[in-house]
């Protein structure tokens, strides 16, 4: 039973222009849902926002991301908090559940370029051109395919890397559809990147609503957005990830596919020069969706995914924070 409409619904969310785009597009469809309550957003910085100089690789997991909001919640001062599905780790805090996720956008990786390189696609930029991008999983794949291109780091938010790219300090980023498309930015999408060439993150351009286990008036809140097919989806691939114990900053690609009842889970795993990379599939049920998942991660392991794995672990370990 939904609390009382009196009660105002608190939504934790990240300070940045995409957390706040896409917490108040939650805001605003469940306002509608429920035009006689209240949702009003709080929001703060995470840890992963304020150290804007050094490769996530170097720095943590996921959690980086999401532990102050979820301080919140567990402090009851907020109800839900609104993810970038693929920020949030497979593995949640004790009392905290993936309450919904939505329907998901187009979750390819897509290439933005300079200017100067308008006339060229992935596959034909030159030898020595500089891409920038943030993620082992984009970087292990692309070296794979084009070893001849230059890769280089890339932090900070949307409009900060567009800006080194447009100064010239990178030939071209690799950065998420789904992230150019909620910030009205898709006229920057120079190409939309194939899963034959880069596998997605795992939740890539889905939205993911934490909340409090057991919280059954905020559960029945969220139901109105809950996205059957892109949840059985993230679900197979949440439970991949999870079953080869990967974090945020490990080369692990997935690509999901429904098909009536049938859930088709294509996954990878690389090691970061891309000599090395490992790819293979599974089918079933997509209401067997976890199982599939679990399923591919183990055919995986027996080709030598954990050994690529734990050789990234030893190589990238994340420094002291403290």
């Amino acid at each position: 039973m939904i609390a009382s409409p009196s009660r105002t619904v608190r939504i934790a969310s990240r300070k940045s222009q995409l957390a706040l785009v896409q917490t108040h597009w939650v805001q605003g469809e469940l306002q509608r849902a429920f035009p006689d309550r209240q949702f009003e957003v709080c929001t703060m910085s995470t840890q992963g926002d304020k150290i804007l100089d050094v490769p996530l690789a170097k720095i943590g997991d996921k959690g980086l991301f999401t532990k102050e909001l979820e301080v919140k919640m567990l402090n009851h001062e907020a109800d839900f908090a609104v993810h970038s599905l693929k920020d949030l780790p497979t593995n949640l805090p004790e009392g905290l559940i993936l309450g919904c996720v939505t329907e998901r956008e187009d979750p390819a990786d897509a290439l933005v370029v300079h200017e100067k390189f308008r006339d060229q696609q992935l596959e034909t930029l030159p030898a020595g051109a500089v891409v920038g991008t943030s993620s082992l999983r984009r970087l292990a794949q692309l070296r794979h395919h084009y070893p001849h291109l230059s890769f280089k780091d890339v932090r900070g938010n949307l409009n900060t890397r567009l800006a080194k790219l447009d100064a010239g300090e990178y030939d071209a980023l690799i950065l998420a559809y789904a992230g150019l498309h909620r910030l009205g930015m898709g006229d920057r999408i120079h190409q939309t990147i194939p899963s034959e060439i880069s596998l997605h993150a795992v939740g890539q351009g889905a939205l993911g609503i934490e909340c409090r286990e057991g919280d059954a008036g905020i559960l029945e809140v969220l139901k109105v957005l809950e996205h059957t097919p892109t949840a059985q989806r993230c679900r197979a691939e949440r439970a991949f990830l999870r079953e080869l114990e990967g974090g945020c900053q490990v080369p692990i690609g997935v690509n999901t596919v429904i098909a009536g009842d049938r859930l088709v889970l294509t996954g990878m795993v690389a090691k970061l020069d891309g000599s090395v990379l490992l790819k293979d599939e599974v089918s079933g049920l997509a209401l067997e969706a976890e199982a599939l998942g679990i399923e591919l991660a183990n055919q995986l392991k027996s080709q030598g995914a954990q050994a690529i794995l734990q050789e990234i672990f030893d190589t990238v370990r994340p420094e002291s924070l403290s």
